[in-house]
């Protein structure tokens, strides 16, 4: 196990490029299970996650080979079977995805009930919705089995209406449907980039789907899907990440590698408080050396402001004058690194899905824990922030979705490292 150890109080200056995006290459990963043919897929991650889904597809009989840092080919014309390994699978959330990818090409997939973040409760419901409108039978406990109904073995395309927005959902349906016969209509569906990310890959690889990123998506079933190369979009998140950690440490960062677009409803909020955010191109600047303001924030599907950026927001939030609030309107455990921000000298009051920060002039460095990912995240921030010497622990959370977060960090002025210690030193367990 590792720890990161930050003396913080630095601001931040230089330049940063941002890595493919973690939640599109968790879904476009096993979506090459699909492809009977071999796909080179480019701007991967280099994450535990993504690392993960490859032990996971090369079990299942694909072979992966990594022909640079950022790009590998996927050939999975020989997959052997449609039951991956309970152990592999309960170490990752996005797991979900090889249940729509399995199914929609073989009619059928065995797939352990998901492991991941702990920060509330994330019911696959409206997964098996879509499986079951698509003509699939689902039983769930320990594993979800999804078989095909058909005498042929296919899915047959269906209208998939969503009763509440989810992401994840859309994304699994939109996999099954590819090959299935017919026309599918997803209503209600998810407008985050990375669903639009996994339809173009899949249309590059000969799917043909439309409407990604509104929300109703049409796709016309196809009987195969042939080779290709792909690249994947940059991650929003982690970019959205920089801007926060500037923001709380004051400083000049360059953030290379993104889409303006998919940033607006960070910079907006950032903007808001006092951070000067300006688009050039393919990048963002962002300084802060003025006080921050109070802001209100409410996490909503995109294009609102996304609910993995909560923890990020509040941390700065933390720190700014007067009294902001954050309203958690996705998921109903997010506010579990608020005890950790106390620790380190925050005002934060929790009251279900909201949080009231009364800011602080400073953080104190102090022992605390990263309980998810971009907790994790929010924690680093903090720490980068605070007077003194921070020991995050529980960092295998953090490394699950950011790429060399600490190199990257440690080439724009920071004061991280990173130190191994003995397992039984840590008391909280690894759910993923």
């Amino acid at each position: 196990m590792n720890q990161y150890i930050v003396n913080g109080n630095r601001p931040l200056f230089g330049e940063v490029t941002i890595s493919g995006a973690k939640n599109a290459a968790v879904a476009i990963i096993p979506a090459a299970l699909m492809v009977d043919g071999i796909c080179r897929i480019e701007n991967i991650p280099q994450i535990s996650d993504v690392t993960l889904l490859f032990s996971i597809l090369d079990e299942l009989g694909a072979k992966v080979r990594v022909l640079n840092q950022h790009a590998v080919e996927i050939d999975s014309r020989h997959i052997h079977s449609t039951k991956p390994s309970f152990d592999l699978v309960r170490k990752i959330r996005a797991s979900y995805y090889l249940i729509g990818a399995l199914l929609g090409r073989f009619g059928q997939a065995t797939v352990a009930m998901p492991g991941g973040c702990n920060f509330g409760v994330r019911p696959i419901d409206q997964h098996v919705k879509g499986f079951k409108a698509l003509g699939a039978e689902v039983t769930e406990g320990n594993f979800v089995e999804a078989v095909a109904k058909s005498e042929n073995g296919r899915l047959v395309g269906a209208p998939v209406y969503m009763d509440v927005v989810s992401v994840g959902a859309t994304m699994n349906v939109m996999m099954a449907a590819v090959l299935a016969e017919g026309i599918t209509t997803i209503e209600n569906a998810a407008k985050e980039p990375h669903i639009v990310d996994l339809a173009n890959f899949l249309n590059s690889m000969g799917a043909d789907i439309k409407g990604a990123g509104t929300d109703s998506i049409k796709i016309r079933g196809v009987e195969r899907l042939n080779g290709g190369t792909y690249c994947i979009i940059p991650d929003q998140i982690e970019a959205g990440t920089y801007m926060t950690a500037v923001a709380a440490t004051g400083g000049q960062l360059l953030i290379k590698n993104i889409i303006p677009k998919h940033m607006e409803c960070i910079s907006a909020k950032l903007m808001e408080m006092g951070v000067y955010v300006e688009e050039i191109d393919d990048t963002l600047l962002v300084r802060r050396s003025g006080p921050l303001q109070r802001a209100k924030v409410k996490t909503q599907p995109y294009p609102g402001f996304p609910t993995d950026m909560q923890p990020q927001i509040a941390t700065v939030m933390a720190l700014a004058e007067g009294t902001s609030m954050v309203t958690e309107a996705v998921w109903n455990n997010r506010f579990r690194y608020v005890d950790e921000l106390r620790r380190l000298g925050a005002n934060i009051q929790v009251d279900g899905r909201v949080a009231v920060i009364e800011g602080i002039d400073h953080f104190t460095g102090a022992p605390i824990e990263a309980c998810d990912l971009r907790a994790g995240a929010a924690m680093v921030v903090a720490a980068l922030a605070a007077h003194g010497t921070t020991e995050i622990s529980h960092v295998q959370y953090i490394e699950r979705g950011y790429e060399d977060l600490v190199g990257k960090l440690r080439a724009v002025g920071a004061d991280i490292r990173i130190v191994e210690v003995p397992d039984e030193d840590l008391g909280m367990e690894n759910i993923g």
